[in-house]
């Protein structure tokens, strides 16, 4: 009896034993399946990576064309005199060793994209400019405009001068920079007629109606309430009124 029991326990070990190595080699041939699989789905990637097209990895980008048009062509006319263009249309050999104040000539030629003739009326880019040897900036007056300020006073002792950036015009040629520094007088207005101030001051002076019209209201209130320095004020800024010494409470001229 006890041997029938032993045999049998021995049997269901054996076949525990046999379970539990079929169920490890169930498992075992899962995960070689699943390596498998993913290994060859890496494979794939990869050589599917490898065969991306080219459009994807190196767009291709089209050459742009340059077309810009220069900004020195709107102040240049075609098929005109190469003379006289403005000097923004050409480039000049400039000799600062000419002697100042006299005629001097320099070689020139046009820039990119500019058609112009010479007196018989023949297309070149080469040529000649006749010009008064001068530095810009000592030019006269009306060869250039200035910026105004009207920050200072013009009426005023002594007289204000203010810091003005001045352009030569298109027409004229000269040497050095064409856009100067310069101090200039304050010569700006605010619209105040010196007829009307002295006529104010003389027909209605003893109000104060000259001081009111040229924006000095402190001392037109004076002169109102002391009926114009009883006649000796009003009489005073008639003949200051009258030599320009009185102007505008802003520091203007008059017109």
């Amino acid at each position: 009896m006890v041997a029938l029991v032993v045999s049998g326990l021995w049997a269901l070990k054996r076949l525990c034993s046999v379970v539990l190595f079929v169920s490890q080699l169930y498992v075992l041939s899962g995960r070689a399946g699943s390596l498998m699989t993913t290994e060859h789905s890496k494979q794939q990637f990869v050589s599917t990576k490898g065969v991306t097209s080219p459009s994807t990895n190196t767009p291709y980008t089209r050459a742009t064309e340059t077309t810009e048009i220069p900004s020195y062509l709107s102040k240049c006319p075609s098929n005109g005199l190469c003379s006289k263009l403005p000097p923004d249309c050409m480039t000049c050999k400039t000799n600062f060793s000419c002697v100042y104040g006299k005629p001097a000539t320099f070689d020139c030629k046009i820039k990119p994209q500019i058609h112009c003739v010479d007196q018989r009326n023949n297309e070149v880019e080469n040529f000649t400019i006749n010009m008064t040897c001068q530095f810009c900036w000592q030019l006269e007056p009306t060869d250039y405009v200035c910026t105004s300020s009207t920050s200072c006073m013009t009426v005023s002792c002594p007289r204000q001068r203010y810091n003005a950036n001045c352009t030569v015009h298109d027409h004229i040629h000269c040497l050095g920079n064409r856009v100067f520094p310069k101090m200039l007088y304050c010569n700006w207005t605010g619209g105040y007629k010196w007829s009307t101030a002295l006529a104010l001051s003389i027909t209605l002076g003893g109000f104060g109606a000259d001081r009111f019209y040229l924006g000095q209201w402190r001392e037109g209130l004076g002169k109102l309430f002391s009926f114009g320095g009883l006649g000796i004020w009003t009489l005073i800024d008639v003949l200051l009124i009258g030599v320009g010494y009185v102007g505008p409470a802003d520091g203007s001229l008059y017109i």
